[in-house]
């Protein structure tokens, strides 16, 4: 089950996939700090076509729980099934299954222990984590995530 850890910065999950995608420039957490602040971002050209500028602007919004954010992870304030699926792409560089058939509505992702864990402290209340690891600690397994509660 994911964790709801109250003392985590909450972000929209939007912002959450956009400073990923950003993270993946490799700059240090300062760095990324600054040009988020600064406004100093590349032109998205993923599938997402993100608009960096809305990221600026969150962070002005509120900058001590986006530092927060970016220097001790964030939960997610309200996590959808497709939202859950491009956050393991983009945070974790996996390929997610998703299975979109009612009632059975889950994403599927091959993940570490440790990949598991950051998933789970991040994705928002009501998601649960399916799955064992099984082999070797560093060898990656079979996880779904999928609601909670069904309607």
């Amino acid at each position: 089950m994911s964790s709801s850890d109250k003392s985590k910065a909450k972000l929209p999950q939007w912002d959450a996939l956009m400073l990923e995608s950003l993270k993946a420039y490799g700059w240090s957490k300062e760095e990324l700090l600054r040009r988020i602040h600064a406004g100093e971002l590349p032109q998205d050209e993923s599938e997402f076509q993100f608009d960096y500028k809305l990221l600026t602007a969150t962070a002005a919004s509120d900058p001590a729980v986006f530092e927060e954010a970016v220097f001790n992870g964030y939960q997610i304030k309200y996590s959808t099934l497709r939202g859950i699926s491009s956050w393991i792409l983009l945070a974790l560089g996996e390929e997610p299954e998703l299975s979109l058939e009612p009632g059975q509505e889950s994403v599927s992702a091959q993940l570490s222990v440790e990949e598991r864990d950051r998933l789970a402290s991040t994705v928002s209340y009501g998601w649960v984590i399916h799955g064992e690891h099984q082999g070797p600690a560093g060898e990656k397994s079979a996880y779904r995530i999928e609601p909670l509660h069904r309607l």
